[in-house]
């Protein structure tokens, strides 16, 4: 039975990879942060098929004992600050975590088991003002936040430890993905989550910032395959995960608040502090190489994974 270690995982991607692993017979460990407050929602359902332990990605030590006494095959680093507005108030916490907390888990792997396969979370943040359109592993990277400065560092010393260590890294280059575990401070679920409320009379007004910002957005049960399967290949690589769609945030709401027959016109507001200080205006993928040599498909289309989040937070706030 091969054993998985999984950083962060109580977020969106955590819970979902999970999920698949147990169902291919992995022993999963899950790291999650030291809190005073109950952070399990997500993986409630399976704390009683895997095995949670305490670490931090700020401290070094814990890694090492984690992987001492577990001795896992395998690592999925998704734990990061992630929330791209949040790294402009705190730089210097999401590059500690999100650029040099892969370092810290990379010397931990050399130091006690260069033949672990790693799996890093980098990001479409990283292509930022972007250099071509559609954007591919070769694009070169021109990050507009401190996110995604930090996962460019995270995604080069990925790659630096593959090629001076022969540690098998590879590097998922993620484009937006969803769902209904997505954290409500994301524009997705802010957006699903108003529209329920709205429908159902608990609020009037939906407030957000650049609606004409264009995303490539999937379901993120789709994509944690795809990071599985990475790390089932010969050779370690970087890949681009995407729909190879885009849609701006306002088609997002117009599908949202239509699904519950309602206008979005009559009830979105935008304001200005909500843009961001650099906007990513365009981001659309070229996943052609990972539908190649993964034999990876996106199975649920971008209106199914919206109108599946409107549904999902009607059936939570009519409880």
């Amino acid at each position: 039975m091969p054993t998985a270690l999984i950083t962060g995982i109580t977020g969106q991607d955590g819970s979902y990879l999970a999920e698949l692993l147990l169902k291919k017979g992995y022993k999963v460990v899950g790291m999650t942060r030291r809190s005073s407050t109950n952070t399990f929602e997500r993986i409630e359902h399976l704390l009683d098929k895997m095995t949670v332990v305490k670490g931090d990605l700020l401290d070094q030590g814990s890694l090492l004992g984690i992987l001492e006494e577990y001795k896992p095959t395998e690592i999925y680093n998704l734990a990061s600050q992630s929330f791209v507005a949040d790294s402009w108030s705190q730089p210097v916490f999401t590059g500690d975590v999100t650029a040099l907390g892969v370092t810290r888990l990379l010397e931990s792997i050399r130091f006690l088991n260069p033949k672990i396969r790693y799996y890093q979370a980098s990001s479409s943040e990283m292509f930022g003002k972007v250099q071509e359109v559609p954007q591919k592993e070769t694009t070169p990277l021109y990050p507009r936040s401190p996110y995604g400065v930090a996962k460019v560092y995270g995604h080069w010393i990925t790659i630096n430890y593959r090629e001076s260590y022969d540690i098998f890294a590879s590097s998922g280059i993620l484009f937006n993905h969803e769902s209904p575990r997505r954290g409500l401070e994301f524009v997705t679920r802010k957006i699903t989550d108003a529209v329920a409320r709205i429908k159902l009379g608990k609020t009037k007004e939906l407030r957000l910032g650049n609606l004409e910002s264009k995303r490539d957005w999937g379901f993120a049960g789709d994509y944690v395959e795809a990071m599985w399967l990475m790390l089932q290949q010969d050779q370690p690589d970087n890949y681009v995960i995407g729909s190879g769609e885009t849609h701006s945030v306002r088609e997002f709401c117009e599908i949202a608040f239509s699904h519950l027959g309602l206008d979005y016109k009559e009830y979105v507001v935008q304001d200005p502090k909500f843009y961001r200080p650099a906007e990513v205006e365009l981001l659309i993928s070229d996943p052609s190489k990972a539908r190649a040599a993964l034999k990876w498909e996106p199975a649920v289309s971008f209106k199914e994974l919206v109108t599946m989040m409107v549904d999902s937070d009607m059936k939570r706030l009519s409880k």
